[in-house]
């Protein structure tokens, strides 16, 4: 889900009441980030505290391995009930690190023996992976505090049209200048704003739970996304649209209602901030920081700079990206292949009327960007006056000197957290025209690592 797919951060035509009243009844982040624009291994820094490049999980479908620390733990061994319903996607081994797990999937549930607990009845359409939020919620232990990761396959692909009783009309979509303006992309968006309407009618139901329970007061919500829309030059990338992420933090015993905070946090901030609200050390394993200070003032600022990672997602890449709230500066380190999107937008009705725009010579030149190689090395952008990153400065002189700041900051962040690139590169998954899968490279073997300093020679 994009960062402002929704009323609270300002779309006109989106409904999502519910997601709204979050954010009126708590602090909107308007500078929240993942660090990965890849859904599980972005999942896997969340609950790592670790960047994507450290948890061993820095490529789509590799699970997290066996002996990963997560602020999970610390949490159950604090006394909490812990619980994860929906979509998992995580590999196996951390799986303990939770009392109960009710798994789904895009092909269904996947629910396990003893503890499992019955799906209700959809909302619509095909499963939203938040079947079991509300059972899984009234399961819990009464006498215990409790954690629960609640995740959502909504608005992931594949897109239906009987998702909502009252779906989003054409005339409700609004189209990023970097898609084309026709009728088949603002079908997709239309399926796609659905989706997200019946994420809120479950987040609606989350916190009537929450209020029935009367547990809602000292209850602390946080309401993020694991990557940006999935959309050509959104998901999979590191442009606004595919790591800046809807978050919302409610907790009325400490959160003054509608607030709204302008400082930077990471995805990987997350782990060290519920370990200190659970009462126990943060691992040194973490590299985040707490923003526990900022839900208590909303103007305490707790980083400069934010870092986020490019890897394998069904077609090989490699990138970096470091901003703060005016500049974001994109290293691409394989120029010379296509930044193409996730095979499921490959297949989607955008990404078809896009190719056929294409053969007519009638897309713009950020329209092209999914298509273009070579690829700039750098990529420059001032989020300001360019919230949609069309414009690169990397090559103006009068930004030479906030370029080399922001080189210099990445490539110490680099050498601090043993950053590399792979010794090898992984072949495709899937067809870069068609979407359609070769699954004989689906067992991928984890590379050799190679230093990063040393790699790209002085800035």
């Amino acid at each position: 889900m994009n960062w402002d797919d929704c009323g609270a951060y300002g779309h006109p035509t989106i409904r999502t009441p519910n997601i709204d009243r979050l954010a009126h009844e708590g602090m909107r982040f308007d500078h929240g980030y993942v660090t990965t624009s890849s859904c599980s291994p972005s999942r896997a820094s969340i609950i790592t505290g670790q960047y994507p490049h450290n948890t061993g999980a820095e490529q789509l479908h590799w699970g997290l391995p066996n002996g990963t620390t997560t602020f999970v733990e610390g949490l159950k061994a604090a006394g909490y009930f812990t619980a994860a319903a929906g979509k998992w996607h995580m590999g196996n081994h951390i799986k303990h690190h939770f009392d109960v797990i009710n798994q789904a999937d895009n092909s269904g549930f996947q629910l396990p023996s003893g503890d499992a607990i019955e799906p209700s009845k959809m909302i619509a359409g095909q499963p939203s992976g938040c079947e079991n939020w509300i059972p899984t919620l009234r399961a819990r232990p009464k006498d215990k505090p409790f954690f629960l990761w609640f995740a959502a396959l909504d608005p992931h692909r594949a897109y239906t049209d009987s998702t909502l009783e009252t779906p989003h009309q054409l005339s409700d979509v609004r189209i990023p200048p970097y898609l084309p303006d026709v009728p088949d992309v603002r079908e997709d968006l239309r399926q796609y704003y659905d989706e997200i309407g019946r994420l809120d009618l479950y987040v609606g139901k989350l916190v009537t739970e929450l209020k029935s329970q009367g547990i809602e007061e000292n209850t602390l919500i946080i309401f993020i996304s694991d990557n940006g829309r999935p959309f050509p030059r959104d998901k999979t990338t590191l442009y606004e649209g595919g790591i800046k992420t809807p978050w919302i933090i409610k907790w009325p015993a400490q959160v003054i209602p509608g607030t709204i905070t302008k400082s930077l946090v990471s995805t990987v901030d997350i782990a060290p901030t519920l370990s200190e609200v659970g009462g126990f050390a943060s691992e040194p394993t973490y590299e985040g920081i707490s923003f526990l200070p900022i839900l208590i003032d909303a103007e305490k600022e707790i980083r400069q700079y934010a870092f986020a990672e490019d890897h394998w997602h069904d077609y090989e890449d490699h990138a970096r990206a470091i901003f703060n709230r005016q500049w974001k500066l994109i290293r691409n380190d394989y120029v010379d292949i296509a930044a193409t999107p996730s095979a499921d937008a490959g297949r989607s009705l955008t990404w078809k009327a896009m190719q056929e725009l294409k053969k007519q010579n009638k897309l713009t030149t950020a329209q092209l960007n999914c298509f273009m190689t070579p690829r700039s090395k750098y990529e420059l952008f001032n989020l300001e006056q360019d919230p949609y990153e069309v414009n690169n400065l990397t090559n103006e002189p009068k930004h030479a000197a906030i370029k080399n700041e922001l080189l210099i900051a990445l490539e110490d962040w680099s050498i601090k957290t043993g950053d590399f690139i792979p010794s090898k590169r992984t072949p495709d998954e899937f067809d870069r025209h068609t979407g359609q899968p070769d699954h004989s490279v689906r067992q991928r073997p984890r590379p050799d690592k190679k230093a990063m300093f040393g790699t790209y020679g002085k800035y």
